[in-house]
């Protein structure tokens, strides 16, 4: 009974402003207001998404892009790191964390003066003779920004799960004739793919709703679901009902995406293996 009572702050925190801004989402997605003034249920919010399907699709496409690059990056780095040890991995880790313990916005700002027309990178290329690269304001830069600020997330996943492995599964495959391609292919590739799966969980759900990327690396062409969600609370097109509803669809398929990656991660390891 004593410890229902220590958790009670937390239950109360989590109540207020967890449970109760979600409730307060829920309603607005199921109402609406008339020209008097008067609340009513309808879904017409819902419907009324079906204008902004490329939205949704731009969104889901470049999170998706954002989370595959960060694998094709992120798993070696995370594998070579898993095999070397004290001070050189210690300096490794704490290269990869040291970003993150800056403003995200401060980090962002960065790349837009990186990337603008006369920034670091065409000042350089026109000092060797090279064309100026248009990447502001594109998707692209999108993109680029998204993965620089969640590769963190899909190293450290995969990091911990590879340096965790029992040398001894190697070291039996290994005396069974198996060469390093094999090793890596039939044991420590699958062995790793829950956190991979973790890594995929962390980098696109937060890809996929960010708007401070979108709106300073894509100049407001690139607009996604972030940005959209924005616009009807703080914008001109000032509309909480329909923002509700589409942060109300937007929660619900992070739910299901993250629900099916969890049940294929439970288990994967093995199974592959076996």
């Amino acid at each position: 009974m004593r410890n229902k009572w220590i958790a009670a702050p937390y239950v109360g925190w989590m109540a207020l402003f967890v449970v109760a801004p979600l409730i307060v989402v829920l309603v607005y997605a199921l109402t609406r207001e008339n020209a008097a003034g008067d609340w009513y249920l309808t879904i017409e919010n819902f419907a009324g998404m079906a204008g902004y399907a490329a939205v949704f699709g731009r969104s889901f496409l470049l999170a998706g892009i954002a989370t595959v690059i960060c694998i094709l990056l992120g798993y070696p780095m995370a594998y070579f790191l898993s095999r070397e040890r004290g001070r050189l991995r210690s300096m490794a880790m704490l290269l990869i964390m040291l970003p993150m313990w800056m403003n995200f916005l401060l980090r962002t700002y960065s790349w837009v003066f990186l990337l603008e027309r006369n920034g670091f990178f065409n000042t350089l290329l026109s000092s060797i003779g090279l064309p100026k690269l248009d990447i502001i304001n594109t998707s692209s830069a999108v993109v680029l920004g998204m993965v620089y600020n969640f590769l963190p997330f899909m190293v450290l996943p995969i990091f911990s799960v590879i340096v965790k492995i029992d040398h001894r599964v190697i070291e039996a495959a290994q005396d069974l004739g198996a060469d390093s391609v094999q090793v890596f292919r039939r044991v420590i590739f699958p062995l790793s793919l829950p956190g991979v799966l973790s890594g995929v969980t962390m980098v696109f759900i937060p890809a996929v709703s960010t708007f401070v990327i979108s709106r300073l690396l894509g100049g407001g062409k690139s607009l996604l679901l972030g940005d959209l969600i924005e616009m009807q609370f703080l914008g001109s097109a000032y509309n909480p009902h329909l923002g509700s509803a589409i942060s109300l669809v937007m929660m619900v398929i992070v739910l299901v995406c993250m629900g099916i990656m969890n049940r294929f991660g439970e288990g994967e390891g093995e199974a592959v293996l076996l």
